[in-house]
């Protein structure tokens, strides 16, 4: 058991490039081990559909320094299923949260304040028993019986409301971790959004591996619209999603902003880079799409994209331009196209 617990550390570790120091060691043991504890559902739920945690993720769920900080990283982010019901909003999902919140932190201050008030009270009894010895008063043994007593019953007392607040602590440690993984996450793929694609591409910069960039563009997406409407769009943009993420496994895919999609992909050579782009176009050429409720055809859907290279002196700004211009090139050019400078 212990050897295969050490293999598994190991591999969590490995999957998500943290470097194997003592505070690393000790956060994955505890998730682990205690895979129903409030730290390893915080965890879960911030790394739902392979998001790699970052240092700054297990810091704030309570393991590792700021000072032990992994190699820059992208996460990995894969679309969930296509669902029939309707899709929630980002606003609607963050005033979720933002309400289940609230209600743990005044649980948790209620607790404390209860527990304070206890402790005061408590302190001013053993305060005036104090008094009375101090003045060589008399005090009986079943006075002093019944304040022992009363003393153990209080500190009983104060330990349950600490267990509360422990959990409602913990509630609140995995509500805002939640808060931060769903302020990452695009409310209708399920992919990453444009805030997790630029703290990832900031460290792409910093990066020692080749890092390349794929903006991805569905092709003429607004006849899909005007034909079908807006609930047929948002499927397709959703299957899209999904190949794209199958494709792209193991990088940085994201819904970038209407139906434009990037790919961050690093550690694989240009080459291979351009190969995987023209693997996901292809499967999303191949696939056929039609409308749930009446089983008519969508007709076929391609993506055009344009992939590059970082260079030393990119900055953020000319990176895109260049992926754009060869991305224009490849609508200009009758779509359906890729290309790579």
């Amino acid at each position: 058991m212990s050897t295969d617990l050490y293999r598994r550390i190991g591999r969590f570790l490995d999957d998500h490039r943290l470097s194997p120091d003592p505070s690393h060691y000790a956060f994955v043991h505890a998730i682990l081990t205690d895979p129903n504890g409030g730290l390893a559902r915080a965890a879960a739920s911030l790394i739902d559909g392979g998001v790699r945690l970052h240092q700054d993720d297990i810091v704030r769920l309570g393991g590792g320094t700021p000072a032990t900080r992994p190699e820059p990283v992208e996460p990995k982010v894969e679309a969930p299923p296509v669902r029939d019901h309707a899709v929630p909003t980002a606003d609607s999902q963050s005033d979720s949260l933002a309400a289940q919140t609230q209600g743990h932190v005044e649980t948790f201050l209620a607790i404390l304040r209860s527990v304070q008030a206890d402790a005061t009270a408590f302190g001013a009894d053993l305060a005036r028993s104090a008094a009375k010895m101090d003045r060589a008063e008399a005090i009986g043994l079943s006075a002093l019986a019944a304040l022992t007593g009363e003393m153990l019953e209080r500190i009983h007392a104060s330990e349950r409301r600490l267990q509360q607040a422990t959990a409602e602590a913990d509630a609140l440690r995995e509500k805002l971790a939640e808060a931060r993984a769903t302020a990452r996450r695009d409310p209708l793929t399920g992919l990453a959004n444009r805030l997790a694609f630029n703290e990832s591409l900031g460290q792409c910069f910093e990066a020692v591996d080749p890092c390349h960039l794929a903006l991805c563009d569905i092709d003429r997406f607004k006849r899909i619209n005007d034909e079908h409407g807006h609930a047929v769009g948002d499927r397709v943009l959703t299957a899209i999603g999904q190949i794209l993420a199958e494709e792209g496994q193991g990088h940085l895919v994201c819904r970038h902003g209407g139906e434009e999609f990037a790919i961050l992909m690093s550690g694989i050579s240009k080459r291979d880079a351009t190969a995987l782009v023209e693997r996901a176009r292809q499967a999303v050429r191949e696939r056929r799409l039609r409308v749930r409720e009446t089983d008519q055809s969508v007709g076929q859907i391609t993506i055009s994209a344009g992939i590059t290279s970082f260079r030393p002196e990119d900055t953020q700004e000319t990176l895109f331009a260049r992926a754009d211009e060869l991305l224009y090139r490849a609508k200009n050019d009758g779509r359906d196209l890729a290309y790579a400078d």
